[in-house]
């Protein structure tokens, strides 16, 4: 601003000078001093439009250099957050697969085991023998769907403040809650059931029977392993055969609807398998979640950033339109200076002129 002051004042004092020394109709010593000022003046400006130039390359360079640190520095850390949550991730993933080819595996050895349970009445005679290979063929599913000695997850034989023992006991992401599972094997009923050449009495009387002894497992399971304020609301009874699971949902609703009241679930070596590993999945998404949250609290961050970044930059850019639009007007300016000193330069030292100059003027 003071600049243009400057200048404004040097432009009127030439027009003076100019005034007083045509009145005094010296016209080589008006040329010589004319031209004396005229190349100052443009000296003047010529230095003036360079400084500025130099100054405004300079501030501009210094700018950009700073943008640009910024930058890349913004654009280190966001590779280095999101490299961290990428190979969280693909870990994860890698864990999943993993499971997912142990259950396969596992899958494949209790299909094995589904042909051998059909002819049972061969294999297990007495109760005591039922009641291990039941719990042993629900341990087994769960070190395959969740690991060995997972504690963190399952136990095995817990004891609950009742003094009753779970086969098996889970510790479930809410709202499931702990949930307990407790293994049955009704298999004398069952083989009773089954027999041919059962006449239609027989049959009906037999089908009262293998529900009778199935309610009773129910509400055992309901009333011991559901514990309110410290198990989940309901339990797992778990069937090791896949025929008697079969039998109860194929011609047995009434006892689907009995468990149900109870809120007991009842499930075979193929279904709690599907259970758990909804379990098991829900479990990891959780712990995958809270990696993506830090991620997406970065993200936010750095989104605030960029806005800032945005303000400042059409602030600068504003900035950088009303100097050029001043430069623009000083180059006009100079234009029109120039101009009128050719002008004058071109005048003729004559008594007209002359008044036409102080007219003009």
């Amino acid at each position: 601003m003071i600049e243009y002051i400057i200048i404004g004042l040097l432009i009127i004092t030439i027009i003076l000078l100019i005034v007083l020394l045509l009145r005094k109709n010296n016209y080589s010593e008006i040329t010589e001093k004319v031209s004396r000022t005229e190349i100052s003046v443009i000296k003047e400006i010529g230095d003036f439009k360079h400084e500025f130039s130099s100054d405004m390359n300079k501030d501009f360079n210094q700018l950009n250099d700073r943008i640009e640190r910024k930058l890349n520095l913004i654009n280190q850390k966001v590779n280095e957050k999101l490299e961290d949550g990428f190979d969280k991730t693909n870990k994860t993933f890698q864990e999943v697969m993993n499971r997912l080819t142990r259950i396969d595996e596992a899958q494949k050895k209790i299909d094995g085991l589904g042909n051998e349970i059909v002819s049972l009445e061969s294999i297990l005679t007495d109760k005591k023998s039922r009641g291990v290979f039941g719990e042993v063929n629900l341990y087994h599913i769960l070190s395959s769907i969740f690991g060995e000695k997972n504690d963190k997850i399952y136990k095995t034989q817990y004891t609950l403040s009742n003094d009753t023992i779970a086969d098996a006991i889970v510790f479930g992401p809410e709202p499931l809650g702990t949930i307990c599972i407790d293994s049955k094997f009704p298999l004398e009923n069952y083989r009773r059931l089954v027999e041919k050449g059962l006449s239609t009495s027989e049959r009906e009387a037999r089908s009262k029977a293998f529900e009778s002894d199935v309610k009773k497992h129910i509400d055992a399971i309901s009333n011991k392993y559901i514990i309110a304020g410290e198990t989940s609301d309901q339990a797992i009874m778990f069937l090791p055969a896949e025929a008697i699971f079969a039998e109860i949902n194929a011609y047995h609703t009434s006892i689907i609807k009995y468990a149900a009241s109870k809120k007991v679930w009842i499930t075979s070596p193929t279904t709690l398998m599907s259970l758990l590993t909804i379990i098991q999945s829900v479990l990891m998404g959780l712990e995958r979640d809270k990696y993506t949250s830090v991620i997406h609290e970065e993200l936010n961050k750095l989104g605030i950033e960029f806005g800032r970044y945005r303000d400042r930059w059409d602030k600068l850019s504003r900035s950088i339109q009303t100097v050029s639009n001043d430069v623009e007007n000083i180059h006009k300016t100079t234009e029109k200076i120039t101009k009128r000193f050719d002008s004058i330069n071109n005048v003729k030292i004559e008594n007209n002129d002359v008044n036409m100059i102080e007219e003009d003027e």
